[in-house]
């Protein structure tokens, strides 16, 4: 197998020393590691057509990979089978001004696609999510991830304009106007089977290329902070700035969050006297001091509004007052972000049940998920945000633990089996979900959908070698 791979990609595109594939093994998560019989990286396109087809040939398992900062388990091999590393095939290979599109390749970055776009005083900008700057653009939008511009476009798989997939016999298909126009604007007007790869996290296909939507560079940007005292304050003022359809983004962590950035290892749940319950931070864009001074009023007044509800809520602050308040808080003051206090706490591991589910429903799940995690012992660290004009919102429950001891992994199984849990019972749905939660709601999902999803992971990937363990197959 060796041999045949290097004859397509070259012999130093094919590793198989320990150390060299120990990366590959692991992610942040509490997943088991799983050794890879062999690592190949790719360049182009042709070359994973020819690696499939080879591994279909041998019936060996193959899983794709760029960054590796997943949480889920969702690029770990199946025992024995292949990572196919596609981080070198990082071309940014057009950006569409006029029609506000993008077309990249899995290993572009969100800080090389930011860079670019800089760089050519293109003004246009993407949404960012909370994964470092070196998480993959193209990962993110096929697993239905989030970002700072979620509010007003929802997920980024509801960016997706165009993909160009390789299927498991090696063949290409490029799906939306790409199919006929040199133009891949959108979707429509073919069959949307765009779906056949959004979310199934690559065991339909692997996606080499991808248009997704740009949107407008606004000259003025502000992201003001507000802090709040109570759960039903804080989302009730979201629900209202939601309705204002004035913002472009609006999150919401809790004050144990902001306490951990500060530097405190482990903040007590409930907050000392004085002390915030969340903190929101609330971007505006305008292209015009009059229209910025509008949206900064309807701000404050809807604030207001809910101030006469009984709430406490405080003034909004902009990032110079924050970082004079604490400059630890800086982190958020631009995306995309570098998290330290969770990716570099020093034990290594890194977890959470995120969902997505109805905005009047989060104060119900952040007192259950609260109660949850301060039981186990972890911080309730939680991170919210209003998607797709407050229709619907994330809800994510995240814990960090020392990927050495044995017993904190254990721990935090049980954390995260417990929450998943309370979660469905509430009707939140987890997105990028990881194998062992898949096979735990498999018993609740509607069965006429499984089924439709068994007969569609057969027709696409009869032999069963594309990233086996996921969703269940």
């Amino acid at each position: 197998m060796k041999a045949a791979l290097a004859a397509i990609v070259g012999a130093d595109n094919v590793l198989d020393a320990a150390p060299d594939l120990a990366p590959y093994r692991e992610d942040y998560c509490e997943a088991d590691p799983v050794d890879p019989s062999l690592v190949v990286l790719a360049t182009k396109t042709e070359e994973v057509q020819a690696i499939v087809r080879l591994c279909a040939e041998r019936q060996t398992p193959i899983t794709p990979r760029v960054a590796g900062s997943n949480v889920g388990g969702l690029a770990l091999p199946a025992p024995g089978g292949l990572v196919l590393d596609l981080t070198r095939m990082n071309r940014i290979v057009s950006v569409d001004e006029a029609d506000m599109y993008a077309v990249i390749e899995p290993g572009v970055t969100q800080a090389d696609l930011k860079r670019h776009l800089v760089e050519h005083d293109i003004p246009l900008t993407f949404g960012f999510s909370l994964a470092p700057p070196d998480t993959s653009v193209l990962a993110n939008c096929l697993l239905g991830g989030l970002t700072n511009r979620s509010l007003k476009y929802g997920d980024q798989s509801q960016w997706v304009s165009g993909l160009e997939v390789v299927l498991s016999d090696g063949s290409l298909v490029r799906t939306g106007s790409w199919a006929l126009s040199d133009s891949a604007f959108g979707l429509v007007p073919f069959p949307d089977v765009s779906g056949l790869f959004l979310g199934w996290q690559a065991t339909t296909g692997i996606t080499t290329r991808m248009a997704f939507q740009l949107w407008p560079r606004h000259p003025l940007n502000k992201r003001l902070f507000v802090l709040t005292y109570s759960a039903h304050g804080t989302f009730e003022a979201v629900r209202r700035l939601c309705r204002t359809e004035l913002c472009d983004d609006i999150g919401g962590l809790s004050w144990p969050s902001a306490k951990m950035m500060m530097g405190v290892k482990h903040p007590y749940p409930e907050p000392a006297s004085g002390e915030p319950t969340f903190f929101l931070y609330v971007d505006l864009t305008a292209g015009s001091e009059a229209e910025m001074s509008l949206k900064e009023r309807t701000l404050e007044q809807t604030l207001a509004d809910v101030r006469h509800l009984g709430e406490r809520i405080e003034e909004p602050l902009d990032v110079a007052t924050l970082l004079r308040v604490n400059p630890a808080l800086g982190a958020f003051a631009e995306f995309p972000v570098e998290l330290e206090f969770l990716t570099n706490h020093g034990g290594g591991g890194l977890t959470w049940i995120g969902t997505y589910g109805p905005l009047s429903r989060f104060e119900d799940g952040i007192a259950a998920g609260t109660e949850i995690m301060v039981r186990h012992g972890f911080p309730p660290l939680i991170v919210t945000r209003p998607m797709r004009g407050g229709h619907y919102g994330v809800l994510r429950f995240v814990a960090i633990f020392d990927k050495k001891d044995a017993a904190e992994i254990e721990r935090v199984k049980k954390l995260n089996l417990e929450l998943l849990e309370m979660v469905t019972a509430k009707g939140f749905v987890m997105y990028k979900t990881p194998p062992w939660a898949w096979e735990k709601l498999r018993g609740r999902i509607d069965p006429g959908l499984l089924a439709l999803m068994e007969r569609t992971k057969r027709m696409l990937d009869p032999l069963g070698i594309m990233n086996p363990g996921k969703l269940g197959y």
